[in-house]
């Protein structure tokens, strides 16, 4: 029998999540003084992506992250995976070098 799925301290609609995220992230760059984020997620087996963006979609458990491929050639355009997969999210400031890896929030 497989394990459960478990999601770390949050057991709300998907789309919820992601908003707080977007919010956080435009917290975090406002308070460095900076026009965009760099964000970089983890993953339970141990890859790393420099992150463009974040989606809820398509639900039911699972988010699509698109990292940028320029980060890491093998990167792949987007991926799907259970919510439960991301270890760690990682925001820093996106400057210098990593200018061009900055996230791109949503329009509101």
């Amino acid at each position: 029998m497989a394990p459960e799925l478990w999601t770390p301290g949050y057991a709300g609609p998907l789309e919820e999540l992601v908003e707080r995220i977007h919010r956080e992230i435009e917290r975090f760059a406002g308070a460095e003084g900076v026009e965009q984020a760099y964000v970089q997620v983890e993953l339970v087996d141990g890859s790393r992506f420099a992150l463009h963006s974040l989606s809820a979609e398509p639900g039911s458990g699972f988010v699509t992250i698109r990292p940028y491929p320029e980060d890491s050639p093998e990167s792949p355009g987007a991926l799907i995976v259970p919510v439960g997969a991301i270890k760690r999210i990682e925001l820093d400031r996106a400057e210098d070098q990593r200018a061009r890896f900055g996230f791109s929030l949503p329009s509101r």
